[in-house]
């Protein structure tokens, strides 16, 4: 990563070491797996949890005499990312072997992309969340490239005490690198520059963006200067697969790098691991540069030549995209800026909102998606995809609200139910008799219930209006919750003289 001429951070997001003020300087470099079924150079499968070793290819398994042939879809995943970080795309590129040794990388190299990337830079605008839930100022956090490499295996060490196991299914794997460029200057502007970059690749769909899973994650590039002054030393932080984590490991690398300088001490350059137990970074190797990877292009592929055709065909067929949609919430339903942002954070939940509100009350709709399902979904631990209540179904619950089918309160209870798979609005209301009572007599013969059994409250109604949420609650509380509050609230004010 190129660490040159920053921007200079606001004085709010410096940190107050023993010695005055400190700027923190971010850079991330985003590992995105390619969503494709095959590997970067071989046919191979690449479903997620297959049996260890299941998935090997010879070339993946890097066998003599084995040649890598390129997966031109892989190549097709990369320039349409590209297209969506506005980056420029590089009609000439070519692979490289970049050389390390891992018992998790058999070929003894690793191909990818070194002096001539296939995406060039580009830039995406940030919208940073404190901790308080308020958005801060846009950042616009520049990419200085996208590359094309291939995954390494995986060894794993907790199924033994002395010996490693390697399961080579993910080796091959195709996987972007997305690095940008060093404009970030605090863990919220880090963390939600990875949520935008998630954002974009799932509405592509050129990557699940599951961090979970590993699909896609984050080596956290941190040093510290005085503001405005000579550039740090920095170290990586390798493998951070979580916005939490990621502003957990910035915190605590900064403030690691603070106390060494102001001790006296200076930074090792090095690559290090966040322990998300102990909330702590720990080296792992000294931080090699890329001299020490001995690249060359690699003998046995040619160099990518792409037609300004083939991208622009990509192009065309690109699908709205995540800052597109929050406008065009915002302009054609009249949303808050809040709402919008939190509705499109992947196409999954904006499309599942438009099926929501279609036809109906635009903030109700939202209020309902963001607030009752997102809050169960959460609750539950459950994705979008598995919920349990459908667009289809949370839309006929709100119209059941809208046609005083039911009170807000009682759509409340439904939806507990709806989510406890008791089945759709209308067979919930009709099952447990939840209808509202809109009879007007009815309503009022229970207000004039409450008002002969509370004299003393209605004759001090008058001078203490407050008393009205009293008798409301007296005739909800003998409707068992079905009376429309409306109404209610309309005969009581009558009766008073309120």
């Amino acid at each position: 990563m190129t660490f040159s001429a920053p921007r200079v951070a606001d004085k709010k997001d410096w940190i107050m070491g023993e010695t005055g003020d400190w700027e923190i300087i971010i850079g991330l470099e985003v590992h995105a797996q390619v969503a494709s079924n095959s590997k970067l150079f071989s046919g191979s499968a690449t479903e997620y949890g297959a049996e260890p070793n299941s998935q090997v290819s010879l070339v993946d398994a890097g066998m003599p005499g084995m040649l890598p042939v390129v997966n031109e879809f892989c190549v097709e995943q990369a320039v349409r990312t590209g297209l969506g970080l506005n980056a420029q795309i590089n009609l000439f590129s070519r692979f490289d072997r970049k050389n390390y040794f891992y018992v998790d990388l058999p070929q003894g190299y690793q191909i990818s992309q070194f002096e001539f990337p296939i995406v060039g830079e580009g830039e995406i605008e940030v919208l940073p969340i404190d901790a308080d839930g308020n958005t801060l100022e846009p950042v616009t956090v520049g990419i200085e490239r996208l590359h094309l490499e291939q995954d390494a295996g995986k060894s794993v060490h907790d199924l033994s005490p002395d010996e490693t196991y390697v399961d080579l299914n993910r080796c091959g794997v195709a996987l972007m690198e997305i690095v940008s460029k060093p404009d970030m200057r605090s863990p919220e502007e880090a963390s939600a520059y990875v949520e935008k970059l998630r954002g974009i690749v799932r509405a592509l769909g050129t990557c699940d963006g599951d961090m979970e899973k590993g699909n896609l994650r984050a080596d956290v590039n941190v040093s510290v200067r005085r503001p405005g002054g000579d550039l740090g030393t920095r170290c990586e932080i390798k493998n951070v697969n979580s916005m939490r984590f990621i502003r957990q490991a910035i915190n605590y690398e900064a403030r690691r790098h603070i106390e060494i300088i102001e001790a006296g001490g200076t930074i090792d350059q090095e690559t290090r691991l966040f322990d998300s137990v102990k909330g702590e970074t720990r080296t792992m190797r000294s931080k090699e540069d890329a001299h020490d990877y001995r690249y060359f292009p690699d003998p046995d592929l040619l160099p990518l030549k792409l037609e300004q055709s083939f991208v622009d065909g990509i192009k065309a067929s690109l699908p709205e995209m995540p800052d597109a949609i929050k406008a065009r919430f915002m302009a054609d339903y009249g949303l808050p800026e809040y709402d919008a942002r939190i509705l499109t954070v992947d196409k999954a939940s904006a499309d599942f909102y438009e099926a929501v509100a279609k036809g109906r009350d635009a903030k109700i709709a939202s209020n309902w998606v963001m607030g009752e399902l997102f809050g169960s979904l959460n609750k539950a631990g459950l994705d979008l995809a598995d919920s349990p209540v459908s667009a289809d179904m949370l839309g006929g619950l709100i119209d059941r609200i809208a046609d005083n089918t039911i009170s807000g309160k009682i759509a409340k209870d439904v939806f507990e139910r709806m989510v406890a798979s008791e089945g759709d609005a209308d067979t919930i209301i009709e099952t447990q008799g939840l209808k509202q009572v809109t009879d007007m007599g009815a309503i009022e013969a229970m207000v004039d219930d409450a008002i002969t059994a509370n004299p003393g409250q209605a004759a001090a109604a008058k001078e203490n209006p407050k008393l009205l949420g009293f008798f409301v609650g007296q005739v909800m509380k003998a409707s068992q919750g079905k009376a429309n509050p409306q109404a209610v609230n309309e005969i009581l004010r009558k009766k008073l003289g309120l």
